[in-house]
């Protein structure tokens, strides 16, 4: 048989063949045969397990030193970020130190600050929003107090112009009436930039005669363009449709304050109302506004001041001129919260140029037409209606019930919403005038009470507040049809009270 080569070897150096072919020798020498053979696989084995294990090893290594490399990145660049953070901050940690216990520590000694930091931001925020709603609360409280009394004045002017006056009695009353006008026009500013601030501003959709607007505000500006020498003209596109739907209010704000400014700072001059048509689409158009004047102008350093709040571009223009300072600022957030822009240009002695981009919606085909009837048939008269004036203040009752009764309205008196609920109960009324402040029940209890019982008279909300808590959403939302601020116009008055009269009537 054979044997393994170094049996083999050993066998031919110490064994001759008689021997090596005895039966006893040769059962000895195969188990030493087999013994090598066994040795000679372990071996082979153990070697190729060594091999493996020197394999793993070399693996293990690598990756070890891999992960021992970004362990050190990462704390590293932990290190560089925590510096980043806050440079100044005490660290405590060795800058050549790997001991991440260390470097947890110091975060979460910076995590307890950041949450006392939070915690302080929480409680100054809501300090801050306290502090905003009594100041809101404030300035509703005190225009209620300012706009009551000169509600009673401004009106009580508006009815004594209609009386037969000798000169100086008219000439008086002119004086009182600009000077009546110009405080409103301050409180106005200053309770308007209140309600910018907070974003309490709604605005409506009306249709309007653009072009008729247009003139009523060219209208209210004449008086004092004329007393400056000043001519006031208007450049109309004519393929500008004939109604659009907007908040005139809004626009006439933002109108009748460019052009007041362009009076105001122009003399012996020309300001001009320039409105075109910049696009014309199925659903819309794009109108782009400008207001131009020959005055006085505004130097190009200047010119950014102007729509800073309580900035003029010149100290002494406040009193040569007058003004808060807030207009421009009103106006430019006005234009920005309908996602438009206005700019200037501008030059000193020459003149000052406004302008704006706004986009209307189109009016339909039967609006128009009952706009257009609207605008041409109603005339101060109210023969026939009954209206029922829910207010407190004996100046505002003299005020309302006269321009009422001028327009041949029957009025009925209520004190408080208690007695209007009590009284609309007992009798129909065409429309409520309700004021929103009132004693034993305010307004918003008294509608609430009326819409258990009656859901169809139109109720018209009169408040002297400044609408900085959506006193109007308000009223619409518990049953009222309308919210009018006083002191108001009697022209806005009959126009509301027409645009909500009720049918039947």
């Amino acid at each position: 048989m054979p044997y393994h080569s170094l049996l083999k070897k050993q066998i031919s150096q110490f064994l001759n063949d008689a021997l090596e072919n005895h039966p006893d020798m040769a059962s000895f020498l195969d188990a030493i045969n087999k013994s090598y053979s066994s040795f000679d696989r372990d071996r082979k084995i153990t070697e190729h397990a060594f091999d493996v294990s020197e394999k793993e090893y070399q693996l293990a290594t690598k990756d070890l030193q891999l992960q021992n490399e970004i362990r050190q990145q990462s704390i590293y660049k932990l290190k560089q970020a925590i510096k980043a953070l806050d440079p100044a901050a005490p660290q405590e940690f060795d800058e050549d130190s790997d001991d991440l216990i260390d470097i947890i520590s110091f975060l979460e000694k910076q995590i307890l600050k950041t949450k006392q930091l939070e915690a302080d931001l929480i409680h100054a925020k809501e300090v801050a929003e306290k502090a905003a709603q009594a100041k809101s609360e404030f300035l509703s409280v005190m225009s209620h107090e300012i706009r009551t009394p000169l509600n009673a004045i401004i009106g009580t002017i508006m009815l004594l112009q209609y009386q037969d006056l000798a000169p100086d009695q008219r000439e008086l009353l002119n004086v009182m009436e600009i000077s009546s006008e110009n405080l409103l026009s301050l409180i106005n500013d200053v309770l308007d930039f209140s309600k910018l601030e907070e974003g309490k501003i709604i605005f409506a959709e009306r249709n309007v005669n653009v072009l008729h607007f247009l003139k009523n505000i060219k209208m209210a500006n004449q008086v004092k363009a004329e007393e400056k020498r000043n001519r006031i003209k208007i450049t109309y596109d004519d393929d500008i449709p004939e109604f659009l739907v907007c908040d005139d209010v809004r626009l006439g704000q933002i109108l009748n304050n460019l052009i007041s400014n362009a009076v105001k700072f122009t003399k012996d001059g020309t300001i001009t109302i320039r409105v075109e048509l910049v696009a014309n689409n199925k659903q819309d158009v794009d109108l782009l506004f400008s207001i131009e004047d020959t005055g006085i102008g505004i130097p190009k350093e200047k010119q950014h001041l102007v729509f800073e709040r309580f900035t003029q571009a010149n100290n002494n223009i406040t009193r040569e001129f007058g003004g808060s300072g807030l207009g421009l600022t009103i106006i430019r957030r006005l234009l920005q919260l309908q996602g438009s822009e206005i700019f200037l240009e501008s030059e000193p002695g020459v003149g000052s140029k406004f302008y704006f981009t706004l986009k209307f919606k189109k009016s339909n085909s039967e609006i128009r037409e009952e706009a257009k009837q609207s605008g041409t048939e109603n005339k101060p008269d109210l023969t026939g209606k009954r209206i029922l004036l829910v207010e407190d203040v004996e100046f505002n009752i003299m005020v309302a019930q006269r321009m009422l009764k001028n327009w041949n309205a029957e009025v009925d008196l209520a004190e408080n919403g208690s007695i209007a609920v009590e009284k609309v109960r007992q009798e129909n009324y065409d429309l409520i005038l309700m004021d929103i402040q009132m004693p034993v029940m305010d307004g918003y209890t008294a509608t609430r009470n009326i819409r258990t019982f009656n859901t169809n008279v139109p109720i018209i909300a009169l408040t002297a507040s400044v609408i900085t808590t959506d006193i109007e959403a308000k009223a619409i939302q518990i049953g009222m049809d309308g919210c009018l601020s006083k002191p108001f116009n009697p022209n806005t008055l009959y126009t509301i009270i027409m645009d909500n009269i009720a049918p039947s009537a």
